[in-house]
C-alpha cells in the first residue's frame, strides 16, 4: 500500500455502480454497500483495511455500514473506520453515507444492550466519537427489544434526529408487527424511517415469506439485504469440505451442523446453474437478490481486495430468465 495521499478515482462514479432510491426519500444508495462486520476489527490489518475501503469508494460504493459492536473487538470497526476517516475520507465526508447501529450487547451492565433511551444515546455518542463524525448518515435500532416499550426506543430515534446526530434512522430485525408501529409511530413524528435491514439470501427467504419487504415499501422505506451469502455457504468455499481456516472450522457465527448434506446438495446444484450463467456461486447470489424490485442495496463483507472486486462483477449481469428463476426454485423446495 502506498503512503501518499489518498486521492479518490475520477471515475467512481462512471464506473458499472448502480444507485437506487431508498423508499421514497432523496437518498440514492449503491446496489453494492461495503459492511463491516468482519474484516475491520484491531484484530486485522489496518493498512488492508484502508486498501479496502479505498477500494470500495473508488469503485463507487458511498454506503459504509456499521454497527457499535462491530469487530472483533466490538468498537474497533468503527474505530478503523475512524482513522481512515480522519485521513483518506475527510475531505469527501459529504460523498459518503455512514450507518451505524445500537442495540446488542456492547458493555456490561443493564445499559450496554437493548433498545432503552440510555443506551441508544450513550452508544451513539460513543460511535461518533470512535469514527470522528459529527453525525452519521443513518442510525438503527439494531434488533427490537420486547421489554423495552417501542415508544421509548421509538421516540429516542426521534430525538437524535433532531439532536442533529443522525440525518435518517432505520430499523433491523424487527418483526412485521412492531415493525408496522414502528413505521407509523416514525410518521406521526415527522421521521423517515429510511431502511429496514434484514437478513435475506437464497436460503433465507424471511423478507418475502413474511411480508417484510412489501411493508417495507408500503411505508416508504428502502430495505438493505444482510448477509447475502449466507456467511460463506453460498460461495464454492464449501463445495468441496469445509476448510481449515473457514468460518465453521473457527466455530463463529456459521456452526458445523448447518452444512447438512442436504444442503450441500442444494449449493452444489446452484453452483452449476452460476457456471451455465458465466457467474461465480457467490456472485449469481447477489445477482439474484440485486434482481428484486424491492431490495435498494445489498451488504457485502471483505476479506480482501479481489473478494470484493470479485463481488462488484454481480453487477454485470441481475437479470434472470424466467426459466432459471423456476429452476432456482426448484433446487430450494
Amino acid at each position: 500500500m502506498s503512503d501518499s495521499v489518498y486521492q479518490a478515482a475520477n471515475n467512481r462514479y462512471t464506473c458499472r455502480m448502480d444507485y437506487r432510491r431508498a423508499g421514497k426519500s432523496g437518498i440514492l444508495l449503491p446496489a453494492i454497500s461495503l459492511g463491516l462486520w468482519h474484516n475491520f476489527g484491531d484484530v486485522d490489518s489496518l493498512a488492508r483495511s484502508k486498501d479496502k475501503l479505498h477500494y470500495a469508494f473508488d469503485h463507487g460504493i458511498t454506503h459504509f455500514d456499521l454497527a457499535n459492536n462491530y469487530g472483533p473487538s466490538a468498537g474497533s470497526a468503527e474505530e478503523t473506520f475512524g482513522k481512515i476517516m480522519k485521513t483518506s475520507f475527510a475531505p469527501y465526508r459529504d460523498e459518503l453515507f455512514v450507518s451505524t447501529k445500537a442495540g446488542h450487547d456492547m458493555w456490561p451492565g443493564p445499559y450496554g444492550t437493548w433498545g432503552s433511551r440510555k443506551h441508544l444515546t450513550a452508544s451513539l455518542n460513543q460511535s461518533l466519537k470512535r469514527m470522528n463524525l459529527d453525525y452519521v448518515d443513518i442510525f438503527y435500532s439494531h434488533r427490537y427489544d420486547p421489554e423495552t416499550p417501542l415508544e421509548e426506543t421509538l421516540q429516542t430515534l426521534v430525538d437524535i434526529v433532531r439532536q442533529g446526530k443522525a440525518l435518517y434512522v432505520g430499523i433491523s430485525k424487527y418483526p412485521p408487527e412492531a415493525a408496522r408501529k414502528a413505521y407509523a409511530y416514525l410518521k406521526d413524528h415527522d421521521v423517515i424511517c429510511l431502511l429496514y435491514q434484514g437478513r435475506y439470501n437464497l436460503l433465507n427467504r424471511e423478507p418475502e415469506e413474511q411480508g417484510i419487504l412489501q411493508q417495507a415499501a408500503e411505508n416508504g422505506s428502502g430495505f438493505v439485504a444482510f448477509s447475502p451469502l449466507a456467511q460463506g455457504l453460498l460461495t464454492n468455499r464449501y463445495l468441496k469440505g469445509i476448510p481449515e481456516d473457514s468460518r465453521i472450522a473457527r466455530g463463529g457465527f456459521l456452526k458445523k451442523e448447518a452444512l447438512t448434506e442436504d444442503l450441500l446438495q442444494k449449493i452444489i446444484r446452484l453452483d452449476r446453474l452460476a457456471c451455465e450463467r458465466g457467474q461465480s456461486l457467490a456472485e449469481m447470489s447477489l445477482a439474484w437478490l440485486l434482481a428484486h424490485p424491492l431490495v435498494t442495496s445489498v451488504i457485502v463483507g471483505a476479506s480482501s481486495v479481489e473478494q470484493l472486486a470479485d463481488n462488484l462483477k454481480a453487477l454485470e449481469n441481475i437479470s434472470f430468465s424466467q426459466e432459471e428463476q423456476q429452476t432456482i426454485q426448484a433446487i430450494l423446495q
